[in-house]
């Protein structure tokens, strides 16, 4: 988890043209947003430096702070001598326990709930089996009844708890309904995110699990992800989640990000028909133990972890198993690169275990290197998710604080946000 109290990387100054704050005064919310998402980044910065950022005025951003600090919002750090004479700097930075979110993970096996701060630090965590058959009245009680106690137990302030995110696998609607989920029949049609906020009677965002895991990425790796990337998750199968111009790309639909289908028209896996078919290596915790025993794995593994266990203890026909799934999940990574000219990869996500993540980043680092159109006129980095641990539940509570703080010239109030 990021250090608030580390040394952070200074974002460049943008060109005064791509500045994103305004000085109208019938922009203060916007511009507070601004101020709030750049004091994000930075972790502790003064007040000639938002300034310097945003492209806002001097006054208009003590005005803001003002604001800000009154509403407990900001604390305000020891003073710091500036480099030259004059007037010490006095930084400011959020305050963690300003604003809380409780963040789900709903999972066809399991559901796990997190209760973060405004850092995104884990106050409370609760994991619940999910019995084969669970009715969706169960889940709702089941998440609800977790989320309540999350709360109750870490005994915060309740006027700073905001809402709870919601990260479940897609397809989805705009309104939070599951669509056609995976491996979960009874919960298909079911409008989650209206349940849960008539049950909780409080703010409820539904998010793609890849979505919420990338705006869990961007509001917890501050500087380090404050560019464009896209989010490779590995959860219930593979999907991806993009963050665009600063922003989360949701599409029209909410449903930007599939990833299998990208996988399988680029490996030529296409019907009699011309429709792409299902990628078994898109799911790699049902693929991994199959495969390897196609390659003459014949040990006691049976499990996803038991057998990425194997491939840390460098069995043959596991590692081998590890590297065809890497290499096909590789040739969607190129698909989006070459359509998106992103310059970063990022890979988590509940299902990428340590013993795959060499092999995987390996293979995606040397096929969206390689393979790319324009190859030879970017490098893309690909890295590991900062977020380790309950990657998607934390993303599912940073929604909350996305939506509540961050900039957004399209910006609207969904779900009473």
């Amino acid at each position: 988890m990021t250090d608030p109290n580390a040394p952070t990387r200074r974002a460049p100054i943008p060109p005064q043209g791509e500045r994103p704050g305004a000085n109208q005064s019938d922009l203060g919310s916007f511009n507070e947003a601004t101020i709030i998402e750049t004091i994000r980044q930075a972790g502790a910065i003064s007040r000639v430096e938002i300034a310097e950022r945003t492209g806002l005025t001097q006054q208009s951003v003590s005005r803001i702070l003002r604001i800000l600090l009154e509403r407990g919002l900001l604390v305000e750090n020891a003073s710091e001598r500036a480099e030259r004479l004059g007037k010490p700097r006095t930084p400011v930075r959020l305050r963690a326990e300003a604003a809380h979110a409780v963040g789900v993970l709903v999972d066809p096996e399991l559901v796990t709930v997190v209760l973060t701060d405004l850092d995104g630090t884990t106050l409370e965590k609760r994991t619940v089996p999910v019995e084969h058959g669970t009715s969706p009245e169960a889940l709702v009680e089941l998440v609800a009844g977790s989320a309540e106690d999350a709360v109750a137990a870490a005994g915060i302030d309740r006027s700073t708890f905001l809402g709870v995110g919601v990260a479940a696998p897609g397809p989805i609607t705009t309104d939070g309904e599951l669509l056609d989920l995976p491996l979960s029949k009874e919960w298909r049609n079911v409008p989650l995110r209206a349940m849960l906020a008539d049950r909780l009677d409080c703010p409820v965002v539904l998010e793609k699990d890849g979505a919420a895991a990338a705006v869990g990425e961007r509001w917890v790796g501050r500087t380090e992800r404050a560019s464009d990337f896209v989010y490779v998750y590995y959860g219930t199968g593979i999907g991806s989640g993009l963050v665009l111009n600063g922003e989360t790309y949701r599409g029209a639909s909410a449903n930007a990000g599939e990833f299998g289908q990208l996988c399988a028209v680029r490996a030529g896996r296409i019907d009699p028909d011309g429709r792409p078919q299902l990628v078994r290596e898109c799911n790699p915790t049902a693929a991994l133990p199959e495969i390897a025993r196609e390659l003459g794995y014949d040990g006691p593994a049976v499990t996803y972890q038991e057998m990425c266990a194997e491939v840390g203890a460098g069995n043959p026909a596991a590692t081998a198993a590890a590297r065809q799934i890497a290499d096909v999940i590789a040739l969607g990574a190129v698909a989006l690169i070459d359509l998106l000219d992103l310059p970063l990869l990022v890979v988590g996500g509940p299902a990428f275990e340590p013993e795959v993540e060499a092999i995987t980043l390996d293979a995606i680092d040397k096929a969206v290197n390689t393979m790319p159109t324009a190859r030879h006129a970017r490098h893309v980095a690909v890295e590991r998710s900062l977020v380790k641990v309950e990657a998607g539940a934390i993303g599912a509570a940073s929604t909350i604080f996305h939506a509540s703080f961050a900039p957004s010239v399209r910006r609207t109030r969904r779900y009473g946000l």
